[in-house]
């Protein structure tokens, strides 16, 4: 790997990184020689998927429940414990809810917004010591927020609360990326189309959906893991080392 995007000596942590776009990247990190913890609510999934990634570098399970505060401080607990510098913290973890607008329930629009918006904060809040440990003028150390084409575009799909949130999440890193910058904290979002994950498998496995949905999208098909993790890791490396409070649409062009 060329030296530019190495991540050889870093230390990363991947919230949600048992599945999808989290796996993807926490896979890319290992590949590019970076230490990485992922984190998820299930244990055994976790514990699992970490074993698994090993084949590619140093991965550790780090199980945490982020839908409360009270769980993201124990996480951070956790890994303070671990480790004495952070020089990645990619923010995946992240949820949904669709129904009919008349009964879209208050319960679906608290949940989301908790995992996508107050969980977010929260664990940059939380790893604050961590992050600044890490970073100088020539390597600051990388906030990695993963919002959404939804968060720009209007497309909704009756999914009320998620478009907002991941909006919000996207102010929040330019705030945030203001504020740290003089830290040595980089902050900039990534915002995915389509790419296989679970939220979007109903899509994937009914071959007329899947057609209707590329229709929308320019090039005609959904993003590859490589090309996900490619742009964590130019975030994440020499190449992203001057890029701060930037929201970067990966969809194929479908915000156009």
């Amino acid at each position: 790997m060329h030296p530019y995007f190495s991540l050889a000596g870093r230390t990363a942590l991947v919230t949600g990184g048992t599945r999808g776009i989290g796996r993807m990247i926490a896979q890319g990190f290992l590949e590019a020689g970076a230490r990485v913890f992922i984190c998820a609510r299930d244990g055994d999934a976790c514990a699992q998927t970490a074993d698994e990634l090993s084949a590619y570098g140093e991965c550790h399970g780090l199980p945490a429940n982020l839908s409360g505060e009270e769980g993201v401080r124990a996480m951070a607990a956790d890994l303070q414990r671990r480790i004495d510098r952070l020089d990645i913290l990619v923010n995946n973890a992240g949820t949904t809810w669709g129904a009919p607008l008349e009964s879209y329930p208050a319960a679906g629009w608290d949940k989301v917004m908790q995992l996508n918006v107050t969980a977010v904060f929260g664990c940059i809040q939380q790893l604050l010591p961590l992050l600044r440990q890490a970073g100088s003028a020539e390597s600051p150390a990388r906030v990695i927020n993963i919002g959404s084409v939804a968060g720009i575009a209007s497309l909704g799909e009756q999914a009320y609360a998620y478009g907002p949130s991941k909006a919000a999440l996207h102010q929040l890193s330019r705030m945030l990326a203001r504020e740290l910058v003089g830290q040595h904290i980089n902050v900039n979002v990534i915002a995915p189309g389509r790419f296989p994950s679970k939220m979007t498998r109903h899509i994937a496995n009914d071959p007329e959906a899947l057609a209707e949905d590329n229709a929308y999208i320019p090039m005609g098909r959904w993003g590859r893991e490589a090309e996900m993790a490619a742009l964590a890791i130019s975030l994440a490396s020499t190449a992203g080392a001057y890029m701060t409070g930037n929201i970067i649409p990966i969809d194929g062009g479908f915000h156009l």
